[in-house]
């Protein structure tokens, strides 16, 4: 990676996450971000486990080609979802909310990525609920997951979390870009031959995609959503039939 393309990856971070004035919204973006943020992530591999037992992840070249492979199809799906969500809730249109909580759950394919979104999505809106008290629109969703009204996919947690903080649009599809990035290179630490230093870069260099992600993914309708990933869908298969367990997906 040559100092241009830092310079480049640097100023395109920076330029987003500085476009948010308050300190307490940015402050609540980290917090979001953060891989502590107990969603139960550390769960996943999003197929990272298969396809290191499998063989097609075996060192930094191919983790970097199935990391990027995972944040397009989650770009053009669950970032789709949650922009709409962003939207909706930020007009307080609860109805357009759950469109985009059910149009996300007929895009997905295998059952291991529904059971990690749903999952997930679940604890962030019992979170939501704890840190926005106030909350009706968090409060109603919650209350259609827990009667099984709606999936409740974490994508559409992270809209409804986001537009309450007072945080972009551009600002969450860049933090559900790092989170599934962020997802695969945690798990590779345990499941393939890489180093820290290894994720490190493969994160640095795909963060300098997200901003042509979103230009590419803004103006989707919820039912142009759309991912072809069959080696993913494989990879779930095998996996839900498979002995090898130390994550869920």
């Amino acid at each position: 990676m040559n100092m241009a393309t830092i310079t480049t990856t640097t100023t395109t971070i920076l330029t987003t996450m500085s476009m948010t004035d308050n300190p307490t919204a940015v402050m609540q973006l980290l917090q979001f971000t953060d891989s502590a943020f107990p969603v139960g992530t550390f769960s996943f591999s999003n197929g990272l486990e298969t396809a290191a037992f499998e063989k097609m992840v075996t060192g930094k070249e191919t983790l970097h080609a199935f990391a990027r492979s995972q944040a397009w199809q989650a770009a053009f799906t669950d970032g789709v979802a949650a922009i709409h969500a962003f939207r909706a809730a930020t007009k307080g249109d609860f109805k357009g909310v759950l469109k985009s909580d059910s149009e996300l759950m007929l895009s997905k394919m295998n059952e291991e990525a529904r059971t990690m979104l749903t999952r997930m999505g679940k604890k962030l809106a019992e979170l939501g609920r704890r840190l926005y008290p106030a909350d009706p629109l968090i409060k109603d969703w919650l209350d259609e997951i827990n009667a099984g009204n709606t999936p409740g996919m974490y994508p559409v947690a992270q809209g409804l979390m986001f537009a309450k903080a007072g945080l972009t649009e551009k600002e969450l599809f860049f933090s559900h870009q790092y989170g599934v990035i962020n997802m695969v290179l945690s798990a590779s630490l345990r499941c393939s031959r890489v180093s820290h230093y290894d994720t490190q870069e493969i994160l640095f260099d795909l963060s300098g995609e997200t901003e042509r992600l979103y230009d590419l993914v803004s103006d989707m309708r919820l039912d142009e959503m759309n991912a072809f990933f069959p080696e993913l869908d494989i990879l779930s298969s095998l996996h839900e039939k498979g002995t090898q367990r130390m994550f869920m997906s």
